[in-house]
C-alpha cells in the first residue's frame, strides 16, 4: 500500500494519481530537463527517445494523480531538496522513474518501475552503481521510510510526500509552489483513482491510512521538509480525517 495515498481497501490498489494541483506542465521543459539530467548521469546515447517513452507512460489515460503534473511537482521539490542529497542526479532520475509503470489496481507498480529503470538506464549509458541507486530509491517509495542517514532516500521521499502539505483554500503555506486548494485537488484525485471502490469502503480505508500517517513521529526527514511541510501536512491530514469520520 502506498503510504501517502492508499486507502487500505484493496491490496492490489495504489491510489497515487491525480489531475494535478495546477494545469498540465510544460512537456517541452520536461524534455529539456531530462536531457540535462541524462547528461549529468553520464549518458552516452541520445536521451530524447527515453524522454518520449517516459512522458508517454506518465500521460497514460488511467492516471489521475501520477500524471506528468505529479512528475513536474516532484521534480520541483527535488530541486528544493537537492542540497540535502548525496547524489541529486540519482534522486532526480528516481523521480522520473518512481511511477513510470502505474496501474491503480496493481500493487507491484514500484517494483515494475524500478525494473524499468534497471533496463533503461544501462542502455542510456548510466553506470551500474548509479543505476542500482536509482532502482533502490524507486523501491523505497513503497514505504517512504528511508534509513537514518539515507540522504538520497530522504530527499526523494520528502519530495513525493510534499503533496500532503498542499495549501487548503485561501491558505498560505510557505515553501510550497501550490495554489490555494491544492490539497483538495489532491484528495479529489485520490478518490477518482479509487472510483471502483464504494464510498463507505473508501472512507473507512482512507481514514485508516490517515490515522497511520498521523501516528508517525515524522512525516518528513529532510531539514527543509520538517521545517516547511510537517506542520501543514499534519493539519491537512487531521482536517481530512475529521471530514471523513464526522
Amino acid at each position: 500500500m502506498d503510504t501517502h495515498t492508499g486507502t487500505g481497501t484493496n491490496p492490489d490498489a495504489n491510489p497515487d494519481t491525480h489531475p494535478g494541483p495546477h494545469p498540465g506542465p510544460d512537456t517541452d521543459a520536461l524534455r529539456r530537463r531530462w536531457a540535462v539530467t541524462a547528461a549529468a548521469a553520464g549518458a552516452d546515447r541520445d536521451p530524447a527517445p527515453y524522454a518520449e517513452r517516459l512522458l508517454t507512460a506518465w500521460a497514460e489515460p488511467q492516471r489521475r494523480y501520477h500524471t506528468t503534473a505529479h512528475l513536474a511537482d516532484v521534480l520541483a521539490r527535488v530541486d528544493v531538496l537537492a542540497p540535502h542529497a548525496a547524489d541529486p542526479t540519482a534522486v532526480e532520475l528516481a523521480a522520473w522513474f518512481h511511477d513510470a509503470v502505474y496501474r491503480p489496481d496493481r500493487s507491484e507498480n514500484e517494483e515494475r518501475s524500478a525494473a524499468l529503470a534497471e533496463r533503461a538506464l544501462p542502455e542510456l549509458g548510466v553506470d551500474a552503481a548509479r543505476t542500482a541507486e536509482v532502482a533502490r530509491l524507486v523501491r523505497l517509495t513503497v514505504t517512504h521510510d528511508p534509513a537514518p542517514g539515507d540522504t538520497n532516500g530522504e530527499a526523494l521521499c520528502d519530495a513525493d510526500l510534499a503533496v500532503l502539505a498542499g495549501r487548503p483554500e485561501d491558505a498560505d503555506h510557505p515553501g510550497l509552489p501550490d495554489h490555494p486548494g491544492a490539497y483538495a485537488a489532491y484528495t479529489a484525485a485520490v478518490r477518482a483513482e479509487y472510483a471502483f471502490v464504494p464510498d463507505e469502503a473508501f472512507r473507512t480505508g482512507r481514514a485508516a491510512v490517515l490515522r497511520q500517517l498521523l501516528a508517525l513521529p515524522r512525516l518528513f526527514r529532510t531539514p527543509y521538509g520538517a521545517a516547511h511541510w510537517e506542520a501543514p501536512a499534519r493539519r491537512n491530514l487531521a482536517a481530512e480525517l475529521d471530514t471523513l469520520t464526522s
